[in-house]
């Protein structure tokens, strides 16, 4: 794994670090390929039961490094479309690893950082972090990130943030749906290790199945999702977790 991520596995939880605190953790190549092996790793180690992804330093992720986005400029179109792909099968990546994926936010999490963020399955952030897609400012446009967020804020909202740029407080970002919970700045890395530590020790048969059926949900009708449903609610049943849970439970 590159010099650009740290990972730690610990209690089951793989933890990647963006480890460029000198640049804001700013996204490059070596950082891309440290993830796409973080991921890999997490999927393939039966130990690994949640996959996190934190930022050293003052921030998460300020989002793409400038100084690589700028070196492209000459490059073709196929080329540039090549190293925009590099990140957005990162995206996918954590879409479909069957284990839930965590966003630890603090301090800043901006345009590609932010749009890392939304690629996971759950987003903490602390009370003082901040949130936005600023490319705008940049003469840039957010594409990959716009499928996530439109998802997780709908249409009007995600142009309204992609179009100025604006940046939102932790708060904010929870009330419209890009962060899951909002901690409190003081004790905030023991309080998500604690939300870490707790999604570790569930069950790894329902986190999966939960999450394949919520990949599998998209573009489908209301009754497509409900006959999706009743089959993942039947295949839950034939799973080891669930028989030992039930049968402790009804034994206790």
């Amino acid at each position: 794994m590159s010099g650009a991520i740290a990972a730690v596995i610990d209690g089951g939880v793989l933890t990647l670090t963006l480890n460029r605190p000198e640049k804001r953790n700013a996204i490059n190549a070596a950082m891309l390929d440290g993830l796409a092996a973080g991921i890999a790793q997490a999927e393939l180690d039966p130990e690994v039961r949640v996959l996190a992804i934190r930022g050293a330093g003052k921030d998460f992720c300020a989002g793409a490094d400038l100084e690589e986005l700028l070196a492209s400029v000459g490059h073709s179109l196929e080329e540039n479309e090549r190293h925009a792909l590099a990140l957005g099968e990162i995206f996918l990546a954590l879409r479909s690893l069957p284990k839930p994926t965590v966003a630890v936010v603090h301090g800043r999490a901006l345009a590609g950082g932010a749009g890392l963020a939304t690629a996971c399955d759950l987003v903490i952030a602390s009370e003082e972090s901040r949130l936005g897609y600023p490319e705008i400012e940049r003469g840039f446009v957010p594409a990959m990130v716009m499928t996530m967020l439109r998802r997780a804020v709908g249409e009007k909202r995600a142009f309204d943030l992609v179009a100025t740029g604006r940046l939102l407080s932790a708060t904010e970002a929870e009330q419209c749906g890009l962060v899951s919970r909002v901690l409190p700045e003081s004790g905030y890395d023991a309080a998500a290790n604690a939300v870490l530590a707790s999604l570790a020790g569930r069950s790894v048969s329902a986190l999966a199945l939960t999450k394949q059926l919520f990949t599998e949900l998209d573009g489908r009708s209301f009754q497509d999702g409900i006959l999706l449903g009743a089959r993942v609610n039947a295949l839950s049943r034939t799973t080891d977790d669930f028989k030992r849970t039930i049968a402790g439970f009804l034994a206790s």
